[in-house]
């Protein structure tokens, strides 16, 4: 007798034929078993949503043309034969429409960030979950790293002292020319205010790293002061900022978001002191941290070490050594997400150990941040505060 629970049934909207990042989700929920793709809406045109369905093996039932054909035939069905969650991967223009109303209809959601085009939206997003009670997470991959939760485990436990500054620094060169004028349609809805909302960079890297910082150092972001520019001739949206930020106790700290580093791939770095020491982390080699005692050498931690505290290595799934990266980090975001859907589903608390990913509350924070970028980089005083 199998007493394995069943799979969770997901639905994609987006991601079809020649988007990178639906592939890399899909990857990620298959890697522990825990879902299956079972509907989707993989693309805005009609005839490439059913052909990317076709080609990810969706039944022709399952397999729609739009969103909303997708929700409808949800609805239609019996509940046992429902999706558990949908997955948002699209343009950010359409992730407050579907979003809003796969909640509404009673279906958990995952996200991919920046969440949603404004706060306002935001609000109101965070008011249907709650009104709902259903799971929302948003896809900030970089807090699945093991040794992005072991740093969060040492400053929470003090091991660093009083946090004095922060410096987070997301540097890529991939839109150094104007790719969006070439036909790179990564590039062109990206550069589309349309589509990507009021902030380019800012809110295509720049989201991660203010998610990065707040999930490791829990502090609170009160003001900040942002110089935004469109390096590339003919860019719509920003490709480079820089900003100071104020933090609530007294840190500080700097924030680098930058896509016009010529020859740069996908340079997250995160450095955090404090008054017991200093960690430094990059994300091109998420295996290693390094650890500046006040008073002692530098120690150097690596991925699933026996010593590490159990968050980080609950996030591993090989032996040290073997390197771990993007996809495993997807993957433990959707465990989270998995173990928070079984308890909904059980009428249980989810356990706290097991169900940790970004919520919908972490993706509001980070439009507020994203506005408050805007206005600070439009304003001649500069420092802005955050609501």
């Amino acid at each position: 007798m199998n007493d394995a629970p069943r799979k969770l049934r997901y639905a994609m909207v987006g991601g079809g034929q020649g988007a990178f990042i639906g592939a890399v989700h899909r990857k990620a929920m298959a890697l522990d078993g825990q879902y299956e793709l079972a509907a989707g809406a993989l693309s805005s045109t009609a005839e490439k949503a059913r052909a990317s369905g076709r080609e990810l093996g969706l039944a022709a039932g399952r397999n729609h043309a739009s969103w909303q054909e997708l929700l409808a035939d949800e609805l239609r069905r019996d509940p046992g034969e429902r999706i558990d969650v949908v997955t948002i991967v699209a343009p950010n223009h359409i992730h407050f429409p579907v979003a809003k109303a796969f909640v509404e209809a009673g279906f958990h959601v995952v996200c991919d960030k920046p969440l949603v085009h404004t706060a306002a939206q935001a609000g109101e997003l965070v008011a249907a979950v709650r009104a709902k009670g259903t799971v929302f997470g948003v896809t900030y991959n970089y807090t699945g790293y093991p040794l992005v939760r072991q740093a969060r485990e040492m400053v929470g436990s003090g091991e660093l002292g009083e946090i004095r500054k922060v410096v987070v620094e997301y540097n890529q060169g991939w839109l150094a020319t104007r790719l969006e004028a070439e036909g790179n349609k990564q590039a062109a809805w990206r550069s589309d205010p349309a589509q990507n909302g009021g902030a380019g960079a800012v809110g295509d890297i720049g989201s991660h790293a203010e998610n990065l910082v707040a999930t490791v150092t829990g502090l609170q972001l009160e003001s900040l002061c942002a110089d935004l520019s469109s390096m590339v001739s003919g860019r719509a949206l920003d490709d480079d900022a820089s900003m100071l930020l104020r933090f609530a106790g007294g840190a500080r700290g700097v924030l680098v978001a930058s896509q016009v580093n010529t020859g740069l791939e996908n340079g997250l770095r995160l450095r955090v002191s404090g008054t017991l020491g200093t960690l430094e982390w990059w994300q091109e080699e998420p295996n290693r941290m390094t650890h500046f005692p006040l008073g002692g050498p530098p120690r150097l931690l690596t991925r699933g070490a026996p010593w590490l505290h159990p968050a980080a290595l609950r996030a591993s799934r090989i032996p040290p050594g073997h390197p771990e990266g993007f996809i495993e980090a997807f993957a433990n975001v959707y465990l989270g997400v998995a173990e928070a859907i079984r308890a909904h589903a059980q009428g249980r608390a989810p356990d706290p150990s097991l169900a940790e990913y970004p919520s919908v509350e972490d993706g509001a924070r980070g439009v507020r941040f994203i506005e408050a970028v805007l206005a600070s980089a439009r304003s001649d005083q500069k420092w802005t505060q955050l609501p």
